[in-house]
């Protein structure tokens, strides 16, 4: 008779997560009390971008990696804002130029220096504007230079050139109502979004068109998120009637059937899901939680694997998520999380161990 393993193979079951000493934490920052499901945080190999409280506008602090320790109350921010900063996003392809949306209607990109900033950064390099109430998205493509999309409160996606200011695609009518969360697929050809009206779409942009639609993917009246997987499948996060907390996978040529959905615990935050393609693990880090709970996409059923939890004291208001380039491979990093406490913000480190 042959044993059965019990236990699924995973090169990833032993992920640990490890915050790194204090003196290498980023103390004294007053992080934004904004009520917005946003990270609050973007981080590249260079520079770490948190938006703070400000007053009469909005602003964020850019600090260079290496710039740890207390962070001095007159430290220069970037506040050409006029309203609170809902959302920013750091350019993939180059790593000085970063996208904000804030409440005053407006997009801007801004070009931060060499070695970070030496006074105040009020001038924008572009003012996209094109919305009609507050923006709370923006995320760069992730293949073609210059192009940026942002979402609205007005239920309204525009696709910027930020390299001549002006809007190649304005997507009106596809949503019925707020957009909770938009993700790109991996090459840049469809994006897919979540929105309130419970609906989780995938959208060509060139076209204009819904591709594929999954009504109440989650039936709970709570904010739900979506991102596009690698391979074209889309994991969601949501609540149940009950408002359990879920997680959900769903295969973008069938939508109706949902692959796998689990439920977590009845904690009210929304679930901020961040996926790794080189790996295929998801880390979901849910707002005003203290853990980060990773979880292995594999190809065969139940194709969501729980792997383990790494659990703090304090509870997280916002989570920044490095690039890959960015992290120390020798050490066997796999990722690294900027996770923003009330008055500070602090690295956390997940690494596979080696035999």
């Amino acid at each position: 008779m042959s044993f059965r393993k019990v236990v699924r193979q995973s090169k990833f079951r032993h992920v640990f997560g490890q915050p790194v000493k204090t003196e290498q934490c980023y103390d004294d920052i007053r992080v934004s009390r904004v009520t917005w499901d946003s990270t609050f945080c973007a981080v590249n190999p260079s520079f770490v971008a948190i938006i703070v409280e400000a007053s009469g506008g909005g602003a964020f602090l850019v600090l260079p990696l290496h710039k740890t320790g207390r962070i001095d109350k007159s430290y220069p921010t970037v506040c050409g804002h006029t309203g609170p900063v809902l959302d920013i996003d750091w350019c993939p392809h180059n790593d000085h130029v970063i996208a904000s949306g804030s409440e005053d209607c407006t997009v801007m990109v801004w070009q931060i220096p060499e070695n970070g900033l030496s006074h105040p950064l009020t001038e924008p390099v572009v003012v996209l504007e094109g919305h009609s109430k507050r923006v709370g998205i923006v995320t760069w493509h992730p293949t073609a230079r210059n192009v940026l999309l942002s979402a609205g409160c007005d239920n309204v996606v525009l696709i910027w050139n930020v390299g001549t200011a002006e809007e190649l695609y304005r997507l009106e009518g596809l949503h019925p109502d707020l957009i909770y969360s938009v993700s790109w697929s991996r090459d840049g050809a469809r994006f897919c979004t979540a929105c309130k009206d419970k609906s989780v779409r995938v959208i060509d942009p060139r076209r204009g068109t819904v591709v594929a639609e999954k009504e109440r993917a989650h039936e709970g009246a709570r904010p739900m998120r979506a991102i596009f997987l690698a391979d074209g499948k889309i994991f969601t996060t949501g609540f149940s009637r009950m408002s359990e907390r879920q997680l959900a996978l769903w295969d973008t040529d069938n939508l109706e059937e949902g692959m796998g959905l689990q439920e977590l615990d009845s904690s009210n935050g929304a679930l901020l899901p961040f996926y790794d393609p080189d790996t295929n693990v998801v880390y979901v880090c849910g707002k005003g939680d203290s853990s980060i709970r990773y979880f292995e996409i594999t190809e065969e059923p139940p194709y969501i694997h729980f792997l383990n939890t790494f659990t703090s004291k304090e509870p997280q208001r916002g989570m920044g998520w490095m690039p890959k380039r960015g992290l120390d491979v020798n050490k066997c990093e796999i990722a690294r999380f900027y996770k923003l406490h009330e008055r500070k913000c602090e690295p956390i480190i997940m690494t596979v161990p080696r035999k």
